[in-house]
């Protein structure tokens, strides 16, 4: 079975997905084949990037072309956060299945829309998060599903860097509120935190919200300044319900962070044991033991994939690692092979995730707990 996909936005993330497409080889009896056959963007000199992929037959500024094409199955679109809904919409409407960017749309009320348009159209859709497909943070699902934990204390999660702390930096889309939307770095980082804890149920029932802002202004880069009114960190203090008991949820995506490149976190503990994993130390995991005191034990994971892949198991992982293993679980899923395996993120969790950032935009701005 071959899977022919589109491309729409060839931006950072669309020429990620190429670089997967054309390793694809390396996932071992993988049940579908994957291969880029078109790729629409505005821009002229990414569009001439994806001329050095064989496979690609159409390059275009105009998506309406490259959906009109019969053989195009699949479509991943990485644009700005305000043009998901008419484009995904529009993917929908041609008949094409959609590996959608998060955040599925600026707003909830988008969000809504897609989802009603996607119910309504049939199609297999999932939206990107990466991160949960590294080695570790497969590793932690699986210890929290075995019920090491015994009874859930406390759960954190997290997405940090720091991108935003040099002033210098030329603003770009996700500094503005009407291209990123008002949830800011919620919608740009928040479906990484929250796709974990959502897969194994756990829903903020309230939230406490802290947001900060960064840089008012940035270069524009043409020689003016540029205003910057999005929000760069967003702290979310929340409570779950798991096994009958309140447990707090953490989350945090900040742009600001000092010290953090882009280090994903997920982190666990109970009354009987804990697991902890940060992609800043992506070889290893952390479990915690009673046995013989307090103590954190460091196991190396190795190149522990979901999907097999040729790379020998001595070798460190990394994101264009989790980045083929998040397509191969799209590609899976979308032929019914995916069994027990970790999927990508649903379209219901892509609107429960809107309907939280929608109350912790409420909560800073009242400066209280709400209810989801």
């Amino acid at each position: 079975m071959t899977l022919r996909i589109g491309i729409i936005g060839g931006g950072l993330m669309g020429r990620e997905a190429a670089a997967c497409f054309g390793r694809w080889f390396a996932l071992e009896n993988f049940p579908v084949q994957a291969e880029l056959v078109a790729v629409c963007d505005l821009r002229e000199e990414l569009l001439d990037w994806f001329s050095r992929v064989p496979t690609v037959e159409l390059r275009t500024q105009n998506h309406h072309e490259l959906l009109a094409r019969e053989d195009v199955d699949a479509v991943y679109v990485a644009v700005p956060h305000h043009l998901h809904e008419a484009i995904y919409c529009d993917v929908l409407a041609a008949g094409k299945d959609l590996l959608a960017e998060k955040p599925f749309g600026i707003d909830l009320a988008a969000a809504r829309r897609i989802a009603d348009a996607v119910k309504a159209s049939g199609r297999f859709v999932r939206c990107s998060s990466e991160f949960p497909f590294a080695p570790g943070a497969q590793r932690a699902i699986q210890y929290i599903q075995s019920g090491a934990l015994g009874r859930v204390l406390e759960v954190r999660a997290g997405f940090l860097h720091s991108s935003d702390l040099d002033p210098t930096k030329a603003a770009n889309w996700k500094r503005q509120s009407a291209t990123c939307g008002e949830i800011g770095v919620m919608g740009d980082l928040g479906m990484h935190t929250v796709h974990v804890p959502f897969r194994l149920g756990w829903k903020p029932l309230r939230v406490f919200a802290q947001l900060q802002k960064g840089y008012p202004e940035r270069p524009d880069g043409q020689g003016g300044r540029s205003t910057c009114d999005t929000w760069d960190n967003a702290t979310l203090n929340c409570d779950v319900e798991i096994d009958g008991h309140l447990v707090p949820l953490r989350l945090e995506q900040k742009r600001m962070a000092p010290g953090q490149t882009n280090s994903w976190y997920f982190e666990a503990l109970g009354t009987e044991g804990g697991v902890r994993f940060n992609t800043a130390d992506a070889n290893s995991i952390f479990l915690f033991d009673y046995q013989n005191g307090q103590s954190w034990n460091r196991l190396n994971l190795g190149h522990a994939m979901t999907f097999p892949v040729i790379t020998g198991g001595i070798f460190e992982a990394g994101f264009p690692d989790y980045n083929l293993q998040m397509w191969a679980a799209f590609a899976a899923e979308r032929a019914g092979a995916l069994g027990d395996r970790f999927g990508c993120a649903m379209v219901e969790e892509a609107v429960a995730s809107h309907e939280l950032w929608q109350a912790a935009l409420q909560s800073n701005a009242e400066h209280k707990v709400v209810t989801l």
